[in-house]
């Protein structure tokens, strides 16, 4: 909502300096003007009643809620996907850790046994490629 809406909804509203105005508070009976409006450079309006009014009760008496005081946000679509690693270096890496499982497979088909060592290896390799997947959006089925 933008400042001047605001004000629309208040009365005796009066300007006290730029982005800066004073009005009656519409949450109490009140005489003279006790609420403090301020626009933000940002957008963001403030709302204080030095009658001790909290900006809830004056927001809902005047049928606005909180997010009122801030600026809408636009959002934007089609913001390009940002990669963090070229494709190509991603593959390079997919395709080495996928030669240390076949070299894993190739060692077991040939009845070597694995140190615990290996196993760690192994288990890195596979986690690597799982995640490689996960992060290309590549699902089982």
């Amino acid at each position: 909502m933008t400042a001047d809406a605001l004000l629309s909804r208040l009365d005796q509203v009066k300007a006290t300096g730029n982005g800066r105005w004073k009005a009656r508070c519409p949450a109490h009976e009140d005489r003279g003007p006790s609420l403090s409006v301020r626009e933000l450079d940002d957008g963001r309006l403030l709302v204080h009643c030095f009658a001790g009014c909290d900006v809830h009760a004056v927001l809902s008496s005047i049928s606005l809620e909180m997010d009122a005081l801030f600026p809408e946000k636009t959002i934007q679509h089609g913001n390009p996907e940002r990669r963090p690693f070229p494709a190509v270096d991603v593959l390079r890496c997919i395709g080495f850790e996928a030669l240390v499982v076949a070299v894993a497979g190739a060692s077991l088909l040939s009845g070597h046994p694995f140190t615990q060592t290996d196993r760690d290896r192994l288990m890195v390799a596979v986690g690597r490629i799982q995640e490689a997947l996960i992060a290309a959006g590549v699902h089982h089925g």
